[in-house]
């Protein structure tokens, strides 16, 4: 049976429903990250936009990362929880913030990328792989 990814916000004002499988799991180290988290990290899991249910009504902020990539991040206006990221030049992906699922287990990162604006309090896991900015395409 496949696994159950179902999450949202603090207060349950916005929840999402995922009927596929993850195509990515990361922990991110960029400055916007970090803001965002409030910590040294954080921690994405990236699904096709075309199999997440969203209910409840976010707000947004877009960011642009040092990289170039343009992130519409959305946070709950009650509880001001972060719950997901849609990014508008790849409108077929959709990421949730790990900590928002309601069995934030299930999470396990492949990789952490953007270690080049990694704290020194925050290092990343030695047994997975690391990338300074973004890994290689492919």
């Amino acid at each position: 049976m496949p696994k159950s990814f179902v999450g949202g916000c603090a207060c349950g004002a916005i929840r999402y429903d995922v009927s596929g499988e993850p195509v990515v799991m990361l922990d991110c180290q960029c400055r916007q990250c970090q803001h965002d988290s409030g910590t040294g990290h954080a921690s994405h899991i990236a699904f096709r936009n075309a199999d997440v249910t969203v209910s409840g009504k976010a707000s947004f902020w877009i960011s642009v990362g040092d990289g170039g990539t343009v992130k519409r991040r959305a946070f709950c206006p009650t509880c001001g929880a972060s719950v997901y990221m849609t990014f508008p030049e790849r409108p077929e992906q959709f990421s949730i913030a790990a900590a928002s699922l309601d069995e934030p287990e299930l999470y396990s990162p492949q990789f952490t990328l953007w270690t080049d604006a990694g704290q020194p309090w925050d290092r990343p896991d030695p047994a997975l792989p690391h990338f300074a900015r973004m890994p290689p395409a492919g």
